[in-house]
């Protein structure tokens, strides 16, 4: 028995909320084996996640839709399951798919309980209205705590026991309930079907031989094959070439209508044309207004990758607009440095979100790429022009010290959710990262709220790392900008054997540049292979040298054929290689290793 595609009351959008690794893709994976969505043949565990380093690293990147059937005895219903990723860096993912939704199961790990993350994804999901089915997984290992992860679903949503669904997902107990209770409870999409076509796009991936697959909610309205649609955010004009829903391959339909969830392929080459969030609408049939209420990104930490080859600055630009468009969160612009050429300046989500970047782009497009130290944007005002903002975004752009009159930071409030013990060393972390405590509540009777007032510039290098670590994962963090504040910064140059290395510069609070100009010394020191020259490695502020580590030369003993006789004839062949080595070191070059780059991430290591 067919599913009647044109019955909103059959639809059902649901997306799954957890922390990352409480069955979230196993999960996902076994309703798709009891709806028959999937033959026996095609089984594989993770089966959502198809990019190699999800599978590596057990972790969903991209958020993924598909379609499924079910059958019980009240009729045939289509569920549109869209899989969100779980860790706090793509919290921006998850919000775009939990706008296509009106459903979600929220999933908690029977032995470790409801974590930072889960909280951060329920609040997106309780903005946008979403029904809740909570889901408690993991039932059959040994070390589960049913009753008292129950108690605290119900403390953080206020829900009844016997809503609670036990489940297993690796052995299959309890995925029937859970399709039951979707079918039951999550309510079906609304919409006028007579309205002018609006679609949301929550995702778009690239198809080298197609060009741009948009995938998107049809809200009000339907869309047919062949007619001409507009992009209202762009205002660009395309043939619906093909549409289609998304079951484990894509599957052309002739029309999709209002609730359903489906993909269009209409030819589009160039990547900045497709933006998650915007509305689609019929060229012949407007629609007056685009659909409102999607985040703007919110790029958390700045950094520049360079190509190796100084050739290869187009390629990469292809490279990057191509990951953009699966990857939304990402932002670039074109910057340059003296010691690196020409490269873009990256906005990234977090410190996970840029590995993840790098590496997609060393492995899907084979570009070999250098990251520099990542940073803010600063305001600088100059003695001579007072009220002239010029925005500083590369510590090489660092006005000189003495025309300025002030230097502006970016503020955040920062939100901070963690379990009651890590509240003391929670609160010594922020205040040592210049953060000012601005309210303290509890949610539960081990759960906290901590708002701060912090420089992003102090959340950039390693907070977030820390922040895990003093917390043991407990803790969940999201921000907002407030204002740009006065500050007293700093320019911290790295110089090897005299010559500043501009990509290793850093713009710093004066209290902390010498921690800083001292961590990085010695960390260069460890990370630069020696040469057959001595390195000098400094820190300094303008003029001022403010730390030194020396990396001593690599040295052949050439008194070692020399036995016993005169000490002048040892020392003239000491003052000859000493010669030899201080004119290698007039010419030789320095080559920094990838690493050093990234050395500042890891001071505190």
């Amino acid at each position: 028995m067919k599913p009647d595609y044109s019955a909103m009351k059959n639809i059902r959008n649901f997306c799954i909320i957890a922390h990352i690794d409480h069955g979230k893709s196993t999960l996902a994976d076994r309703l798709l084996e009891t709806t028959q969505t999937v033959s026996d043949r095609e089984k594989k565990n993770q089966l959502l996640d198809d990019m190699d380093l999800e599978r590596e690293r057990g972790i969903t990147i991209k958020s993924h839709a598909i379609q499924m059937d079910y059958v019980n005895k009240e009729g045939s219903f289509v569920l549109n399951l869209i899989d969100t990723p779980g860790h706090v860096d793509f919290s921006y993912e998850v919000s775009r798919a939990i706008a296509a939704c009106e459903g979600a199961l929220l999933v908690v790990d029977a032995a470790q309980g409801i974590q930072a993350q889960t909280i951060s994804n329920l609040y997106l999901a309780l903005e946008h209205d979403l029904e809740i089915i909570p889901v408690l997984n993991k039932i059959d290992l040994p070390s589960a705590n049913p009753e008292e992860v129950m108690d605290q679903i119900i403390d953080l949503i206020g829900c009844e026991i016997e809503d609670i669904i036990p489940a297993s997902a690796k052995t299959g107990v309890g995925i029937k309930e859970i399709l039951e209770s979707v079918v039951k409870n999550v309510p079906a999409p609304v919409g006028d079907p007579e309205a002018p076509l609006q679609a949301l796009i929550f995702d778009s991936v690239y198809n080298p031989y197609r060009g741009i697959e948009a995938f998107f909610k049809v809200i009000n309205g339907s869309i047919k094959k062949g007619e001409k649609v507009k992009f209202m955010a762009t205002g660009n004009d395309y043939f619906a070439d093909e549409i289609g829903v998304l079951r484990l391959k894509q599957e052309p339909r002739k029309e999709i209508f209002t609730g359903d969830v489906g993909y269009i392929i209409s030819g589009i080459k160039n990547a900045k044309e497709v933006k998650v969030g915007d509305t689609i609408t019929a060229v012949d049939r407007l629609s007056s207004t685009a659909i409102s209420g999607f985040e703007d990104v919110k790029p958390m930490v700045f950094a520049g990758i360079y190509p190796v080859d100084t050739e290869e600055f187009e390629e990469l630009r292809a490279s990057l607009e191509k990951l953009q468009l699966n990857d939304a969160s990402l932002t670039f612009e074109p910057e340059s440095s003296v010691a690196l050429g020409f490269g873009f300046r990256c906005g990234f989500l977090g410190m996970l979100h840029m590995e993840i970047v790098q590496e997609r782009l060393e492995r899907e497009f084979n570009m070999t790429v250098i990251t520099t130290v990542p940073n803010v944007s600063y305001n600088s005002f100059l003695k001579k022009d007072p009220n002239t903002n010029i925005v500083v975004n590369n510590p090489t752009e660092f006005p000189d010290p003495s025309s300025l009159e002030r230097m502006e930071e970016p503020y955040i409030k920062a939100q901070i959710i963690t379990k009651s013990d890590y509240v003391g060393s929670v609160m010594r972390l922020c205040i040592e990262k210049r953060g000012i405590l601005k309210n303290q509540v509890y949610l539960t009777s081990d759960r906290v709220e901590m708002s701060f007032d912090m420089p992003l510039a102090e959340i950039v290098f390693d907070f977030y790392d820390r922040l895990k670590t003093i917390s043991r994962g407990y803790a969940s963090f999201d921000y907002h900008p407030i204002e740009y504040q006065a500050a007293d910064l700093v320019k911290v140059d790295i110089m090897l054997n005299g010559d500043p290395v501009d990509a290793l510069s850093a713009l710093v609070h004066k209290d902390n540049a010498y921690d800083l100009g001292k961590k990085m010394c010695e960390k260069l020191r460890q990370l630069i292979p020696r040469q057959q020259f001595m390195i000098a490695i400094q820190a300094a502020i303008g003029a001022k040298i403010i730390s030194r580590e020396t990396l001593s030369a690599l040295r052949k003993d050439v008194t070692a054929k020399c036995y016993g006789g005169d000490i002048s004839r040892k020392r003239k062949l000491l003052e000859k290689q000493k010669a030899g080595k201080k004119r290698m070191r007039q010419v030789g070059n320095v080559e920094i290793p990838q690493e050093a780059f990234l050395a500042v991430l890891k001071l505190n290591d």
